[in-house]
This record gives C-alpha cells, structure tokens and sequence, in this order.
C-alpha cells in the first residue's frame, strides 16, 4: 500500500514491489497472477476499510445513512489518487467493493422505490463518488508535489485566466469565478451528493 500512496498506480511493479519486501518477483507470482490482480487486491484492502468505518450504518435516515457512506468512501478515494481508477473494478477480487454497493443498496430498500429505481439511485450514488473522488484526486502537477507552488498559488492563478476570459464568450464563468476562487473540493463534493440524495428523497417522497 504505501508503495501506491508513494508512487501511484505507474509505479507498482512486480519487480519493485519485490524490492520492496526484500523478496525476488517469483515470491510475489506465487500469490497473485500479475500486476491487474495486485491492483485490485489493493484496492480491495482499503476498501474494507471503508466497509468497516460504516459497517453500523443503518438506524438512522436512510438518506442520511446513503450520505454518511457515500462521503467515507470518497474521503478515501480522494485520498489516495491511484484507487480511483481500481474501485469497484473487479467485485470478484474485490469482495469489499461489492459490500460497500450492497451497503447503499439496502439504505434504498428502506425507502418507498420500485427496484429499478433503488438500481438507479445506488448506481448514481456511487458513479457520482468515484467518479469526483477519481476527478478531484488526479494526480497533481509536479509543482504542487513539490511544494514549489501551494494550493491557494496554484488556484489564484487559474482563476486569474478565468477572470481574463471574454465575458460575453463565457458568461457563465465570469458568473461564478468569486465561488470558483474560494471553494473546497470537499465542499463542493459534498453540494453535488446533496443534490443527488435531494432527487432520491423527491422520488421516494420521503
């Protein structure tokens, strides 16, 4: 694991992982078949974790219990900029991804929704999270890794040329480029689950 969190996807290899451990490749071949399988395996070990931070989740509100599952399991995706692309991949070697759907899943069946709609709204939920969490924990400029140029730098000076746009070309931009200049990626994740949630109650009518 902290290979990946050091690294990212690119840089789990056989061979480095073996270095790693002090081991040879074919040590690591005797466990897994290939660089896919230790990806997922990975995935699915902070994963559980996930699982068992919300593991009680369940007597309260069920869009309030959706909510409180769906931001652990963006926290840790947002964290970790590698696991985006490997969440949910494969639920065969992923035992916990599957649990973690289900998880959601059952929240919905306390709400008054025909089956293709608890399909729906539980596939929504967790396309909107991985997908933001996959968005928002990319892999950052060399510059902010370095430390060269900090966050606030870094979104001054995009804001900058979004100030500098052609207002009648971009009103929309120039609209909304103050909220642009002082948001929070979790803040913002956070407004657009509300939204999603918002559209579920509506049509369970809860």
């Amino acid at each position: 694991m902290a290979l990946l969190d050091e690294s990212g996807a690119a840089g789990l290899t056989i061979r480095a992982l073996a270095a790693r451990l002090g081991g040879g490749p074919a040590s690591i071949y005797w466990y897994v078949s290939g660089r896919d399988e230790l990806l997922d395996m990975a995935a699915d070990s902070v994963l559980a974790g996930v699982f068992s931070s919300v593991q009680d989740v369940g007597d309260g509100d069920p869009i309030d219990d959706i909510r409180t599952i769906a931001v652990a399991l963006f926290d840790a995706i947002v964290d970790r900029p590698w696991l985006g692309a490997y969440a949910l991949r494969d639920t065969g070697t992923q035992p916990h991804s599957l649990r973690l759907y289900e998880k959601i899943g059952e929240q919905t069946m306390r709400l008054e929704l025909t089956p293709t709609q608890r399909f729906h709204a539980t596939s929504a939920v967790v396309g909107f999270v991985i997908g933001v969490a996959a968005d928002m924990g990319h892999e950052l400029p060399a510059e902010l890794l370095s430390g060269e140029v900090s966050r606030q730098e870094y979104l001054d000076r995009a804001t900058a040329q979004w100030r500098a746009l052609d207002e009648r070309e971009f009103p929309f931009i120039h609209h909304i480029v103050e909220e642009f200049a002082q948001h929070t990626d979790r803040v913002q994740f956070r407004a657009g689950l509300d939204l999603l949630l918002a559209g579920i109650r509506l049509q369970a009518g809860a």
